[in-house]
């Protein structure tokens, strides 16, 4: 009998990524119904996918030391695809290694981890109230200028294969940090639309700042500052070739 050519997984999660994204997002899905629904097809897709779908595995040798050599990049990006909508593409972490906390700009973003497990921390930036400056911002601002920001750390917990996908939008989770725990990790990443500096979409790098002032009984103890910092040193993304099934957008 003829082999049926029955489409892939990933091609799936495609198709109803330009579904969920061709309207554009930049304010998040909020409570429009169709969006909402769209995204609930892309994410049960996500929660299906495994590394055995994208023809990937974790590396045999594991040495937790060798992301710190300049020879090695701590963390590589496999393209699989990318519009003017979204882009889609595997992260893959070396045990020991870390993506600093950074920013999603307007930017909607879905991540579901394919092998290994990951600490995931997720900050939403806070607006000052107007005519408002609290005096640790007084306290940073000689030093920092416009560099800080006030934020709330939204959520933090641990994700492996076996967990849902992690979601971001641009008013919720939009900054997180990313580290690999017990060994390798790689992830499948949505981000929409993509990065563009030109349109506005760059990636910002900031830290955590800690203050001796005690917190008043107003404020939420998940406040904190952050500072903009320059892409940290020992941080950089190499490339890897996709090796999965192709896809058509």
């Amino acid at each position: 009998m003829p082999r049926i050519n029955k489409t892939s997984l990933i091609q799936r999660i495609v198709s109803q990524a330009c579904l969920t994204f061709k309207n554009g997002t930049s304010s998040g899905f909020g409570d429009n119904k169709v969006l909402l629904d769209q995204q609930a097809g892309l994410v049960t897709l996500l929660s299906e996918i495994s590394a055995a779908d994208l023809k990937i595995a974790p590396p045999k040798k594991v040495s937790v030391s060798s992301h710190q050599s300049p020879a090695f990049p701590p963390v590589t990006y496999m393209h699989i695809c990318e519009t003017d909508v979204f882009s889609m593409g595997v992260f893959l972490l070396k045990a020991g290694a870390s993506i600093p906390l950074h920013d999603h700009p307007g930017m909607n973003g879905i991540l579901k981890v394919l092998y290994g497990k990951v600490n995931i921390r997720c900050y939403d930036k806070l607006d000052k109230a107007d005519g408002v400056e609290s005096e640790s911002e007084g306290h940073f601002k000689p030093f920092q200028g416009d560099d800080v920001r006030r934020a709330m750390l939204r959520s933090s917990g641990q994700y492996s294969e076996q967990s849902g996908p992690c979601i971001l939008t641009p008013l919720k989770d939009n900054l997180h940090e990313i580290d690999a725990v017990d060994g390798p990790a790689a992830f499948l990443d949505i981000l929409a639309p993509p990065y563009d500096p030109d349109d506005g979409r760059d990636c910002h790098y900031y830290k955590v700042l800690q203050t001796a002032e005690k917190k008043s009984e107003q404020s939420d103890e998940n406040e904190t500052w952050l500072l903009e910092i320059p892409q940290p040193d020992d941080f950089w993304c190499g490339g890897e070739l996709y090796p999965g099934p192709e896809v058509s957008v």
